[in-house]
């Protein structure tokens, strides 16, 4: 049993326990504190099959939205200077897995679909723990940069729980740090909806996750006659190249959605500004 536990992907050992949270913002960890310490991060990478069969979901082959949009995201992460890009040999082994969403089971459904109760509609956080190689694929790759950590970040697919919103008959999806969407009003809220999210780990050299987060950028809307039955609609490639251009117009100078959900991820792991 031991021997399974600190296997590659499970949560013993880690680094960060698992945890449950009601609301954003959605992190577990140590917060940074004390002097600047150099950080470097990989390259962006889009996991397909996060939480589901991958051919339920979108491509990420070359020259798919998914591509496109991680690569944009890349170099945007090379200009926050808040980290510096990590340079190294080809990676090797499996890298630590953050997971972020609703508790599902092996077919990739939320266990709690059908209950509406306030206790079971909080999302899990949780980081599994990287092989051995990768480890120690990590550490020469810390040695090119004279980093401390790592930042590994996943843009991936997720399910969250809608919400009723206060007392009305309206209903949100609360996606990340300061940022809520609507969604149709006959939404069931025994279903959860497909959501596309950025999930981020500060690793340290012996491969243990420091901080965790994740911070959503859409939810899909599904059709309110389909939403009606419980059915839940599924994240496409024109959602992804929507999500390239869709824009926060809740903040001064209307800033890019993934934008501003990757600078807080940044951020929040690291402790800059």
């Amino acid at each position: 049993m031991t021997a399974a536990c600190a296997s590659t992907g499970a949560t013993f050992r880690s680094g960060v326990a698992p945890t449950s949270l009601d609301h954003p913002p959605f992190y577990a960890g140590a917060s940074a504190t004390g002097a600047p310490r150099r950080v470097a991060h990989l390259k962006i990478r889009y996991q397909r099959g996060a939480e589901q069969a991958a051919l339920f979901e979108p491509a990420g082959g070359s020259g798919t939205p998914a591509a496109k949009l991680v690569a944009e995201m890349n170099q945007y992460l090379d200009s926050l200077r808040m980290s510096v890009s990590a340079v190294a040999a080809p990676e090797t082994g499996t890298a630590p897995d953050t997971r972020f969403g609703c508790n599902t089971d092996a077919a990739g459904d939320c266990t709690e679909e059908g209950e509406v109760t306030s206790s079971n509609r909080q999302l899990q956080l949780s980081v599994g723990r990287p092989s051995e190689d990768w480890i120690a694929w990590l550490a020469s790759a810390l040695d090119s940069t004279r980093a401390e950590e790592a930042l590994v970040i996943t843009l991936e697919l997720g399910q969250y729980w809608p919400r009723q919103k206060g007392l009305s008959l309206s209903k949100e999806v609360e996606l990340g740090t300061g940022y809520t969407v609507s969604v149709p009003w006959l939404t069931s809220l025994e279903k959860p909806v497909a959501v596309v999210q950025l999930t981020g780990a500060l690793v340290g050299r012996d491969g243990r996750a420091v901080r965790i987060g994740a911070e959503g950028l859409i939810a899909k809307r599904t059709n309110i006659g389909l939403s009606s039955i419980g059915v839940q609609s599924l994240i496409s490639d024109e959602d992804l190249e929507r999500l390239r251009t869709l824009r926060r117009e809740d903040l001064p100078g209307q800033p890019l959605v993934w934008q501003v959900a990757l600078r807080t991820l940044v951020a929040q792991l690291t402790g800059g500004a």
